[in-house]
């Protein structure tokens, strides 16, 4: 692997490589701590957006083992503002071993990797968010023994976390199945590698309007904030559309016995997700957002190639 932009960037079996190293780096971390594979290597993180789980997590991954992060904030950098894309990512090539990028608009990920001599991560865009899927992907993984089969459910807006997630259950052979309000969809763009990918794996898609049909037989619910970072404008029409999409105790009844509930972080408790659900016996929230953490070493190792 050169970058990791986008989940579709990559075959299955990498995808699946990924997740049997994290894993593996999960269990040694847990027994005996990791060994100092990133001894050497510094991370840089560039930030157009606010973070708590990609800073830390990034951070925590490059220090467990052996490596630095360095963090920039939007105001040390102004990716195509105080100076280009193409110069920050040629300057920053020549300090530092792997970049880490969280922006507001997609393109500026794509062309850091385009000028960038060392690997580029996309830690959110406004199109994707693929280490959101690497770690839910490996959650699901560790609860149910792998994705073939499952129905995942998603209920909420077609943002970029639907994007990536869609992406990677379909790849790993889950069905995946959308309930959104009308004009809240995904990308055309995104719907068409979502096809091109089932199409491969055998996956079915599914999108509705319905949530109580979309969770029907489903073992994942995942839910995302009805407004995300840049949509503040849109808050007011948008506590308008989705109440019906909430997930709720009532909701969650109506889905497999053994389901998981999911959200990416941070939730607006009590909007797109009750607190009984979000601290009740099928959430999974807290492993999912600790899962940031091991699935991003493995992607880190696999474009380091030091495991």
């Amino acid at each position: 692997m050169k970058h990791f932009l986008d989940v579709s960037d990559h075959s299955p079996a990498e995808i699946q490589d990924l997740l049997d190293l994290a894993i593996s780096l999960k269990k040694e971390h847990f027994e005996k701590g990791n060994r100092p594979l990133f001894a050497g290597k510094v991370l840089a993180m560039i930030f157009q957006k606010p973070s708590l789980r990609t800073r830390v997590s990034f951070d925590m991954a490059m220090r467990h083992m052996g490596g630095d992060a360095l963090y920039l904030s939007p105001n040390e950098i102004g990716l195509g503002k105080r100076e280009s894309i193409a110069d920050v990512a040629r300057v920053m090539a020549g300090y530092v071993q792997v970049v880490m990028a969280r922006v507001f608009d997609h393109q500026h990920v794509v062309e850091l990797a385009k000028w960038s001599s060392v690997p580029v991560i996309n830690g959110l865009s406004d199109y994707s968010h693929p280490c959101q899927a690497m770690a839910d992907a490996l959650t699901i993984q560790e609860k149910f023994g792998s994705l073939k089969g499952l129905n995942v459910a998603y209920v909420g807006d077609g943002n970029n976390v639907a994007v990536s997630l869609m992406h990677i259950s379909v790849m790993l052979g889950a069905n995946f199945i959308i309930a959104n309000p009308e004009g809240y969809e995904m990308p055309a763009a995104a719907q068409k590698i979502g096809a091109d990918l089932a199409a491969k794996s055998g996956a079915n898609i599914t999108y509705l309007r319905d949530p109580h049909e979309a969770v029907r037989s489903a073992q994942v619910i995942y839910t995302d904030t009805w407004t995300s970072m840049g949509q503040e404008e849109e808050t007011a029409k948008r506590e308008a559309v989705f109440p019906p999409y909430q997930v709720n105790q009532k909701l969650v009844s109506e889905a497999d016995k053994d389901v998981i509930v999911m959200h990416c972080l941070p939730a607006h408790r009590n909007h797109e997700l009750t607190d009984d659900v979000a601290d009740g016996p099928h959430s999974a929230i807290f492993p999912q957002a600790h899962n940031r953490l091991h699935a991003q070493k493995a992607i880190l190792a696999r474009l380091l190639d030091v495991a």
